[in-house]
């Protein structure tokens, strides 16, 4: 039972690694260039745009909403601070000495290095991007090492908060039930930390996480040692290699607005084909236009500053009727800060 004291130490802990990733935030600003490329016209969001106070409640709600998670036994107390701070700061001297190159990348445009003939032939064309403009794409090992840290310095370390949060309606149809005799794929799974989050509620449930690139696979192998049944797949999400209705749960995090729309069918599809019937899908993604319409400019924004090519059409995408058109029941969503967390379920 989580007490005053449990609360003050997560607290101070998540107050710790805001401003850790604020910091890093703030120095990037006064490193970085312009935000238009040359010859381009000043960004204007037809939108409203939060200010700074609005933002700040915003993540104190979703803070509010991780801690009596915790309350609620739904999930231990996280740590928030890092266990290894010389590990954390061999991160951050990564992540600052890629910042120049990454800005470069941004200022130019320039989004696909990683197209070449050799991957095109492995990988499908809308995967072979500098998404983010981050370098290597999703292709190398130092890409899998810098992404956590670049991700939460993007969302002033909120990231694994909002993760989090698939965590709620996971724990309700597990509720009861064995793990041992229960399983769930994670897909694109990256380096693996929602999945991290999960082992520490779930230790005995059978996962296997999904991901197509090797390097993050491999950085998900390191962040991952010592826990027991897992398994790592290397796979294209739109064909994984499991059989029909094997799967009672399918986790999957910031996939669907990097994914074309066409492609997002059939990633629906095919989560459709492998949940048992009963089956939950829980999906965290980045809200979408008038899920908050004070935030609706910031969305805007963010294919803008960030290379991400298919995150117009995700702004728009009716979720609710994609999942329809593949026999999936949307049971909801939930806002958590610049993030959702969306249910759907195979009829049983």
């Amino acid at each position: 039972m989580a007490g005053p004291l449990d609360r003050w130490g997560y607290g101070v802990a998540q107050g710790a690694r805001v401003a850790w990733y604020i910091g890093h935030y703030l120095a990037v600003n006064r490193m970085r260039g312009p935000l238009t490329g040359p010859g381009e016209e000043p960004f204007r969001p037809s939108g409203n745009v939060p200010g700074l106070p609005r933002l700040l409640k915003a993540m104190r709600r979703l803070f509010e909403q991780d801690w009596r998670n915790v309350e609620a036994g739904i999930y231990p107390r996280p740590n928030g601070l890092p266990a290894d701070p010389v590990r954390a700061l061999e991160k951050s001297l990564l992540f600052f000495r890629d910042v120049p190159e990454v800005d470069k990348r941004r200022i130019d445009r320039r989004h696909a290095e990683v197209l070449t003939p050799e991957l095109r032939a492995r990988y499908p064309r809308y995967y072979l991007q500098n998404f983010h403009y981050q370098t290597d794409g999703w292709l190398s090992a130092e890409s899998a090492r810098l992404y956590d840290t670049q991700v939460e310095v993007l969302f002033s370390g909120t990231a694994d908060a909002m993760r989090r949060q698939a965590l709620v309606p996971l724990a309700g149809a597990l509720k009861g039930r064995d793990q041992r005799a229960l399983s769930l794929l994670d897909l694109a799974c990256g380096t693996g930390s929602f999945v991290a989050d999960l082992k520490d509620s779930y230790p005995r449930l059978n996962v296997t996480l999904c991901d197509l690139s090797p390097a993050y696979l491999a950085e998900a192998r390191k962040r991952l040692r010592g826990r027991r049944a897992l398994r790592f797949l290397e796979a294209n999400v739109e064909s994984v290699p499991l059989p029909d209705e094997s799967q009672d749960a399918i986790s999957c995090i910031y996939l669907f607005h990097e994914l074309p729309p066409r492609v997002r069918r059939t990633v629906a599809a095919e989560i459709a084909r492998l949940l048992k019937p009963g089956g939950m899908a829980v999906i965290v993604d980045s809200l979408q236009t008038g899920d908050d319409p004070g935030s609706d400019g910031l969305l805007e924004f963010f294919p803008v500053g960030f290379h991400e090519p298919y995150f117009h059409s995700y702004l728009a995408e009716d979720f609710p009727a994609l999942f329809a058109r593949a026999g999936l029941t949307f049971e909801g969503q939930t806002p958590a800060f610049l993030s959702k967390v969306m249910v759907v379920r195979k009829a049983g």
